[in-house]
């Protein structure tokens, strides 16, 4: 058995991620990222506020099925003037089938006394009821003490004596949150030892903002002064400068020694490999462009350029590296060198099961063609599926089971005869199947929704291999401006085993880029399901 500290670590990406500018999840998207977040091995996956809009609530009208997180319901404590079992958000909130239920609610006298105006009694009594009230309803309840660091400075007794109210009454975890993150390290660290004495630390959690740029400094803080509980979300978003930076704080405690001896999470080696890839993927599903330079997962977050550096990595690989890129799933970058470009594309084939021999030939001119084709504006790391057909066909294992000799996409404003107006969008589709002509036309909800139905509505005798295809996102990025703007297509695709692929397409014209990434997802289905020519 261990003899280290168990830390555990707690996701609000869905929550307070969504109350970052620009960002606006929907329900799918929820979805997909709370099955991301289980599999990177996640203790909670925090799924939103049920009853406060209508997003959430579909949500948690038909939750997905975790294997490891416990996936929690968000709500406040109970209001002034009526009790717990008979408040009817509370009741939402307690009722939405959660494993857990996390309540935020007011430890700050200033709060309690402006915003709140009841008396601080009345609202410590409100924490006691409605905490209790989750446990009796059988969920692990957790308390979020709202502003706590501030409430702290301003009059620590009452805010312990909030704090103390949802320990005693049954409250799993406490968390204490630096809601305008304002609070440095060193104030965190100092109150937070001070509350252990009063709290174990075995039922203290952390949750922090990154107003001053210290939300992961202050996580590790808070652990470092006793808290076993770390709340944050994927790539730091939140309102404002964002929240704790989860994909910065997992690897750290897991992999800086300091914290690796003291402690454990329940992250195996094998699931922090995937955190590259979970961090790239939530934002290609926000439609946003990585950050090159995030810690561990960015692209540069291993990348090497000349001088003396790649001098010193020829002799020592750590010695500008301050963890092994692979364990975060990442990978090292030597910019400069061709060969190095050559052993990254080798390590690539490897994770899609392509063994090439290093010393093949074709693998000079595949390289030329990635670096290309990744300067006029395609991405493949957010889009596997259109990178592994790339590499086989110039292997030659990608047969072409399909040619489109030709398509049109029209969008028409007419009347609808009704005295108002109506858009339709068609799209017809001339396909050859070995010699054999198959024309199909589509009408959509707008012109590539047109273009994808006409595509697939006959494949000849591929046709049952794609019946349960759906094209469930797509996403459109302007890479450069004027008139003659360069445009990259993110497609999302699905089938009925619920198993996931991603395709791109780039072009000045948005239906050709659109068509591109469309053709390689039907390629790609047919391919791994096995289809014959």
């Amino acid at each position: 058995m261990s003899s280290r500290e168990r830390i555990y670590l707690y996701d609000t990406t869905l929550r307070d991620g969504a109350q970052t500018q620009g960002v606006d999840f929907s329900v799918e998207d929820k979805r997909h990222i709370a099955i991301l977040l289980d599999g990177l091995g996640l203790d909670y996956v925090e799924g939103g506020w049920p009853g406060a809009n209508p997003t959430d609530t579909a949500f948690f009208a038909a939750a997905p099925h975790l294997s490891h997180a416990k996936f929690t319901a968000f709500g406040m404590t109970k209001r002034a003037g009526r009790s717990a079992e008979n408040d009817p958000d509370l009741a939402t909130v307690v009722g939405s089938g959660a494993g857990a239920v996390c309540l935020v609610g007011k430890t700050w006298d200033f709060h309690v006394d402006v915003a709140l105006q009841i008396g601080r009694d009345e609202n410590v009594e409100a924490i006691t009821d409605s905490i209790a009230l989750v446990k009796r309803r059988g969920h692990e309840s957790l308390f979020d003490a709202e502003h706590f660091f501030d409430g702290y400075k301003a009059n620590p007794e009452y805010a312990l004596q909030c704090a103390m109210a949802a320990h005693q009454a049954g409250a799993r975890w406490v968390v204490l949150c630096d809601t305008n993150g304002g609070a440095l390290p060193h104030e965190v660290e100092r109150i937070v030892s001070d509350v252990v004495r009063y709290i174990p630390g075995a039922h203290l959690g952390i949750h922090v903002h990154n107003d001053t740029e210290n939300a992961v400094a202050n996580s590790l803080a808070a652990v470092r002064a006793g808290v076993r509980h770390v709340q944050g979300t994927i790539n730091g978003l939140g309102e404002r400068c964002g929240n704790a930076n989860l994909v910065s704080i997992i690897p750290t405690l897991m992999l800086k020694a300091d914290f690796a001896e003291r402690f454990e999470t329940g992250i195996s080696p094998e699931g922090l490999k995937k955190l590259s890839s979970i961090a790239h993927t939530v934002d290609e599903i926000l439609n946003r462009p990585p950050n090159r330079h995030a810690a561990y997962v960015g692209a540069s977050a291993f990348a090497h350029k000349g001088g003396l550096h790649v001098s010193a990595m020829a002799k020592n690989t750590r010695t500008y590296e301050h963890v092994e890129p692979e364990s975060v799933g990442n990978r090292r970058r030597i910019l400069v060198s061709d060969q190095a470009g050559k052993s990254n594309l080798v390590a690539e084939l490897e994770t899609i099961g392509i063994a090439v021999d290093p010393k093949d030939r074709r693998l000079n001119r595949l390289l030329e063609i990635v670096k290309q084709r990744e300067f006029l504006g395609y991405s493949y790391d957010g889009a596997p599926a259109s990178f592994e057909l790339l590499v086989r066909r110039m292997l030659g294992e990608i047969p072409e089971y399909f040619r489109v000799e030709s398509y049109r996409v029209g969008v028409e404003r007419r009347p609808d005869g009704k005295g108002g107006m109506i858009t339709v969008s068609e799209a017809t589709a001339k396909i050859n199947i070995d010699g054999e002509i198959y024309r199909s036309y589509e009408e959509g909800n707008g012109p590539i929704n047109a273009l994808d139905g006409a595509l697939r509505k006959d494949l000849g005798r591929y046709s049952h291999y794609i019946d349960d295809l759906e094209l469930v996102d797509y996403k459109v990025r302007i890479l450069t401006g004027g008139t003659g703007a360069v445009t990259r297509v993110m497609i999302e695709s699905r089938d009925g085993k619920g198993e996931r692929w991603f395709t791109v397409g780039v072009s000045e014209n948005i239906v050709d880029a659109s068509f591109e990434a469309l053709i390689d997802s039907i390629t790609y289905k047919l391919y791994r399901d096995g289809a014959k020519l």
